[in-house]
């Protein structure tokens, strides 16, 4: 009879470990990314949007509709494309000076979403996961360097091939804006089977512009690899278990910072579609 209660024992103990195991695993951290275009106009993509004023009170319903889905989420933190002054906390040094009338005049993305959502969710924690070089490193999407070797190797008639796609989605999203909400907008660029994938195509499509000494396109896919690894990096040191991240970012980051959710443990990755069209 002790036999077998001892035997009992020894098959139960490791149940019981793996239980204990089980219950002190930390929550997985949920992460939405949203993709957006440039709201205010800045120029600094490769092919921009010419957007139409996000001031207006019409835009405004929109944006506020945008809001209201996703709070459906129930967001703890907010992160944005910005650059942390204060490296030790990477809060964002302007949304404690934010105030809701200025929705009314700084039409940025990262106001009208962003900070609009903190402030009506009462969070203070927003965070800049920013990445840009410093003073002597490396630039992360040396296009140029693409350009000049394209230029030197009569390669121009590629090179447009491989960029048409998203040249046809800016002035495809240019258009629809006159007839589409900003949420239906947002919610067709985040759709994670868009054709452009958060330009994928452009990044590896560039590979092929190089030889075997001097190689711009690949140069440029690692850049913006490790760009986009470094925002997420900057990411997980702001996350804290059980957290509800919603992660306000140009759309061309959303293939990178995708896979960075989807395959890093601890991370879940959800789907901001359903939030933005409001269903």
């Amino acid at each position: 009879m002790l036999k077998i209660l001892a035997a009992a024992i020894v098959l139960l103990a490791p149940s019981a470990a793996f239980a204990q195991t089980s219950a002190a695993a930390p929550e997985p951290i949920q992460v939405m990314l949203v993709g957006t275009f440039h709201f205010d106009n800045p120029g600094h993509d490769l092919y921009n949007m010419a957007v139409d004023p996000v001031t207006t009170p019409a835009k405004q319903a929109e944006l506020a509709a945008v809001a209201e889905g996703l709070r459906r989420f129930h967001p703890t933190a907010i992160a944005v494309e910005r650059e942390a002054s204060d490296t030790a906390t990477l809060l964002d040094q302007r949304y404690p000076a934010y105030k809701p009338a200025d929705l009314l005049t700084n039409p940025d993305e990262r106001v009208q979403i962003g900070y609009r959502l903190a402030s009506l969710e009462g969070l203070t924690r927003v965070y800049a996961i920013d990445e840009q070089p410093g003073e002597g490193e490396r630039d992360y999407f040396p296009f140029d360097k693409v350009q000049n070797w394209v230029t030197a190797h009569h390669q121009e008639a590629v090179l447009e091939a491989v960029n048409a796609p998203i040249a046809a989605d800016v002035a495809e999203m240019t258009a629809r804006q006159r007839t589409e909400t900003l949420g239906a907008l947002l919610a067709n660029e985040n759709r994670p089977d868009h054709p452009l994938n958060g330009t994928a195509a452009l990044s590896y499509g560039l590979l092929q512009f190089g030889d075997a000494v001097d190689q711009p396109g690949a140069e440029l896919n690692s850049g913006w690899y490790e760009r986009n690894a470094k925002i997420f990096a900057k990411l997980m040191l702001t996350a804290k278990p059980g957290d509800r991240i919603v992660v306000v970012y140009g759309a061309g980051h959303l293939f990178w910072l995708r896979h960075f959710v989807e395959n890093t443990p601890g991370y879940v990755l959800v789907d901001s579609v359903p939030y933005l069209a409001g269903t």
